[in-house]
């Protein structure tokens, strides 16, 4: 490592008093209406709402305040913006530096599990602009290419890092994609679970069955599944105004994906509990509505870097394990983008929030193709 260009300053969780007053105030007086008659498929249910609402009133924040704080976190300065970051250091000397970043709907606490598994590792656990404890970005889009900027500058310029490997979910999975393509000298490897979304045009460019059977499908599943984006799009602020003012809407909201999306069956939205504990489900309802950032995190759906841009071939070692929520996903595509690929596999288990739902698989991985590559290479 070198010398990172200023000290991040400690930062400690801490929710007022006041605070969750009025929130278990709201909750009390939650109205939720009954399931509609003939309503479609969804990951929620009223009763389900009733049943996270009732624990919501009565759970111990304070307790899951402490744990989380239990992870030394810190606020650095990247250029004129403040990033919030969990950076859990290893006691090995030269040990691998690993960022992590999360995308929507959840937040860093819900990858921390996972970076406990991994004491050998330098582990950076940051949280996006506008979420949880980052402060939103002072001016300027929030564009996928300038997330990638600041995150390469928080673990470069902020942390010192002269080389690390990275690994994104959902909106950052594009984010890790232009991280590893637009600074390979500094990037030690990739991790997808997320693989890389070509471009409309560069699809049809390839003109592979398989890829347009696999999109087809994507977009099939996304003219309903899609619905909370193409609002979280055009509407954003008029959502947000009341998720902002509803602890019971913003529960339903977020939980209502994480169902949807996590590797559980279908039916009972609680299934989703085997994967994402309640516990976790409302730490993330907690951080966003303490922090009041459900409307920030919307910027990455209105400024659409949500949408893959056309991003370079990645030519730095790669491990591309392949969810269940994008399970079909051709590997000819990873083939093309991953240039230097170096594991392909498909996850048994595991959905969209890979490794909040199957830490211990993903810990596993990480470290036998970090290993490998790091042996190759000659160190860390």
């Amino acid at each position: 490592m070198s010398e990172p260009a200023s000290e991040p300053r400690p930062f400690t969780i801490h929710v007022p008093d006041q605070v969750l007053i009025d929130l278990r105030d709201r909750l009390a007086r939650s109205r939720i209406p009954d399931d509609s008659p003939r309503r479609p498929a969804s990951g929620m249910s009223a009763a389900y709402l009733r049943e996270l609402v009732d624990e919501w009133i009565g759970w111990d924040w304070r307790a899951r305040e402490a744990g989380l704080n239990e992870h030394p976190q810190f606020i650095a300065e990247v250029g004129e913006d403040a990033v919030h970051f969990a950076h859990l250091r290893s006691d090995l000397p030269d040990a691998p530096a690993l960022l992590v970043m999360h995308g929507w709907p959840h937040t860093f606490a819900l990858q921390l599990d996972f970076a406990d598994l991994l004491p050998d590792f330098d582990v950076v656990v940051a949280s996006l602009p506008g979420f949880a404890f980052s402060p939103t970005y002072a001016n300027g889009e929030m564009s996928e290419t300038r997330l990638a900027a600041t995150m390469h500058s928080l673990m470069t310029e902020a942390l010192g890092y002269e080389r690390y490997f990275t690994y994104g979910e959902d909106v950052t999975a594009n984010v890790s994609d232009l991280i590893a393509a637009r600074y390979p000298d500094h990037v030690a490897g990739i991790v997808a679970t997320h693989a890389h979304f070509p471009t409309a045009e560069e699809r049809a460019a390839l003109g592979d069955p398989e890829v347009t059977e696999f999109f087809d499908d994507i977009a099939a599943r996304h003219r309903t599944d899609g619905a909370y984006g193409h609002v979280q799009a055009t509407r954003p602020d008029t959502l947000a105004a009341a998720l902002n003012d509803s602890p019971a809407g913003l529960l339903a909201w977020l939980t209502e994906k994480l169902v949807e999306w996590s590797d559980t069956p279908p039916g009972d939205p609680r299934a989703v509990e085997r994967r994402i504990s309640r516990d976790r489900i409302l730490t993330e309802a907690t951080i966003y509505w303490a922090t009041q950032t459900i409307g920030s995190s919307f910027r990455p759906y209105y400024e659409g870097a949500d949408q893959p841009g056309p991003i370079p071939p990645t030519t730095v070692p790669a491990a591309v394990f392949i969810q269940r929520h994008e399970a079909a996903y051709p590997e000819s595509l990873a083939r093309h983008h991953y240039l230097d690929l170096r594991v392909f596999d498909r996850l048994e288990e595991g959905g969209h929030f890979t490794v909040a739902e199957v830490p211990e698989e993903m810990a596993a991985r990480v470290r036998e193709f970090v290993r490998s590559v790091t042996a190759g290479s000659g160190g860390g």
